[in-house]
This record gives C-alpha cells, structure tokens and sequence, in this order.
C-alpha cells in the first residue's frame, strides 16, 4: 500500500538552539519525502536556509494593541496555527517544545473542532527539566502533553524525568535526535585548522549557549590540565550569560593565547571537523545534540555521565564520562585518547559508524511519519531505511 503525503505544520524555536535545528532538519527531510510542511513560526528558522520544494513559511504576528502590557505571542501563534491549519487542509501540527508551542497547538485544535486536525508533541529538555520546576506552569505543561494526539521525547532519561516531574501516565515514544549524515561526516579542514593550531598542537572544541548548567568553567579546567601534558588549543564556539566570566578565568590561568574565541557559527559540521575532541562536562543535558553531531565528523566526546549523554555516547567507544564536576578524570581521559593514535583512531571510526547507523536521519524520520500516520489511523507502507556507516 503506498503511503498518503501528508500536509504537516511545525512550530519550533527558529532561532539557534538544539530543538530548532531538529524540528527545521526534520522538516527539510519530510519535504524530500515528499510531504508537504508548513512552519509557523515568529521567524524564518536559521537552518531553513535556501529554497525547498513542499516547504513553506507562515509568519507569525503578534497584536500590539495598547491595552497589552505584554504582546500576546502565545495567542497569535494559536490563531495563526488554526487558520493555517484551515487554509491548507493540514493533517497534524507537530510542536517542538511543551511551552508554549503545545499549548498553543492544543488551543488551535479545539478552534478547528470537528477537522481531524491532529497534535503531536516532541519534548526537547528544558520545557521539562527547567519549566516543569515552576508550579504555575506545571498544570498548563501537563495538559498541553495529556491533551497531544502523541508525545515523543528525546531521550530515555527525559522521558523518565517527565513521568516523575509531571505525574504523566501517558505513553510516549523514544525518538532520538539525529543528524544528516550527507552534512555531517569528516570535513577536508585543509589550511584552515592552521589558522588555530601548529601541526603538533591538539584542538579541543566546546560548542554551546554558555549558560551555567553547561558548566564552561569546567572546560576551561579540562583544557589546562589536558595542556599541561599535551600541547592544545581551544576554541570556544557560541555566546551566552557564562562567556564574560569565562574570559576573566581564561586571563587568571594565562591561556589567552591558547584559547580561542569563535562566537556563533552556522557551518558546524565544518567547525567540529577542526576539533580532536569535543568537551562536554554539562551539569544537565537532555540529550546532547552537539556530541551527535561531532560524532558524525568522527569527533570523540569527553563528557558527564548526566541526562541522556550515556544513551548517545558510547563510553570507552565513541568517548568517555566522568562523574559531572570530575574534571581531572575528563582530563585524563583527554589525555589517553590524544596520545594513544591507535586508540584514537578506533574510536573515531566508531563515532562515525554509530552515528550513520544509530542515529541515522532515514531512521528517525521514518519514526516520525509512522507516528504520524498512526495518530491519523492511516494504514501505510514505510520502505526500510538502510542506514550503513
């Protein structure tokens, strides 16, 4: 039986963050599928990029009428969601983010009752991990996901804290984030890593928000012990609350001149190509999009053992955990890969072989459609992704 090409909308956060590259990536490979997907969002997401056929944008615009001390974001996006919804016969809305995309989405389905519409959630960490904590939007959470048509997170362990957290009985399905194996894979770096390092010097990479629950500080220590016995070079890549502090400590330790400084940057995978090891110390990480992605450049991670890092990283094969905090086991553990070229080079290969067949985008998008069509009572045939390292 061949499978019907659904009309699909997405809402997520367009702007850089993990949820919002997987839910725009998602979009892209449902589109090459042959599905139709509409994002309605604030903005164009980041990683829309270019034109792409079955893709389309609705913007949404927030009513500044005087009376609203706060712009009403949250309605606008239900109203839009709803008559987008209408306008082009849409089969589901699929949210990334409990709050406030399935709340919304939740709203938008009772103004279209009686069109089938149907919601599907995705849980990405801090709607749960750090939301859910606030007692005033603990309800408003718990209907938004009780009330979904389905619910999928990204994690075993964020679907445990969600059951815990929010006293959810509900099913929900593991669907793991993932990346494109045809954009992330070993780039040719070439000249450019000699802009950073001399040819016997490491590089060292963390790539983040630089919020405190990802714990630069700790980079920051991790590199200097590793640079005590192996000459490296780090280079910080994204911008947040934590990166004035982290200058201050960089100065303290006299690493200026081995740090560098690489802001926001849109061609990851081509950024991570650079690195030797990517450090991931996070206090909290509900998956660790980032250590995926660095795994499909054939990077290894030195990482905590927190949240869904161990379901991603496989530890003493694509790289090590240690205890959130132990900086001098990250260290050593640095250490080992960066001067054991046999062992480096074993677990390269099998960064790279666990993220094609893992973590591969045919699998996981076809997780997706199944649980599209099942919500929508579709029977359907789904070809076998062959996902090969």
């Amino acid at each position: 039986m061949m499978s019907r090409k659904l009309k699909i909308g997405i809402t997520c956060y367009p702007t850089l963050g993990g949820s919002g590259v997987v839910a725009t990536e998602l979009g892209k490979l449902l589109a090459e599928r042959g599905h139709e997907i509409h994002f309605i969002t604030h903005s164009i997401p980041f990683r829309l990029g270019q034109f792409h056929k079955n893709i389309f944008y609705h913007e949404v615009e927030v009513n500044q009428y005087y009376v609203f001390r706060y712009p009403p974001y949250d309605l606008s996006l239900a109203s839009k969601m709803a008559q987008v919804a209408a306008m082009q016969n849409l089969d589901l809305l699929h949210v990334h983010y409990a709050v406030p995309h399935a709340v919304c989405a939740f709203l938008a389905k009772q103004m279209m009752n009686g069109s089938g519409l149907k919601t599907v959630t995705t849980l990405h960490g801090t709607d749960i991990t750090v939301l859910a904590q606030d007692e005033s939007l603990k309800s408003l959470i718990r209907l938004a996901i009780n009330e979904s048509d389905a619910v999928t997170a990204v994690s075993k362990d964020l679907i445990r804290e969600t059951r815990e957290l929010m006293d959810i009985t509900r099913d929900i399905d593991l669907t793991y984030n993932f990346v494109d194996k045809r954009v992330y894979y070993p780039r040719n770096t070439g000249t450019m890593r000699s802009d950073y390092a001399l040819p016997q010097e490491k590089i060292l990479m963390h790539i983040s928000n630089f919020r405190p629950v990802k714990r630069v500080s700790d980079v920051i220590d991790i590199f200097r012990r590793v640079n005590e016995h192996v000459p490296s070079k780090l280079l910080l890549v994204g911008e947040g609350p934590e990166l004035s502090r982290i200058q201050f400590q960089i100065q303290e330790m006299g690493l200026e001149s081995r740090v560098h400084f690489l802001g926001k940057q849109e061609d990851v995978a081509q950024i991570i190509s650079l690195a030797d090891l990517l450090l991931l110390p996070s206090e909290k990480e509900s998956f660790g999009l980032v250590a995926l992605e660095a795994m499909g450049c054939g990077v290894p991670t030195i990482g905590s053992n927190a949240g869904g890092i161990p379901e991603l990283v496989a530890h003493e094969q694509t790289g090590f955990l240690s205890a959130v905090g132990d900086t001098a086991d990250m260290a050593r553990n640095a250490v080992r890969l960066l001067t054991n070229e046999a062992m480096y080079e074993q677990f390269r290969e099998a960064c790279i072989k666990r993220s094609c067949e893992e973590f591969c985008n045919d699998r996981i998008t076809l997780e997706y459609e199944k649980i599209y069509y099942r919500v929508l009572g579709l029977e359907t045939e789904l070809p076998v992704p062959t996902c090969r390292g």
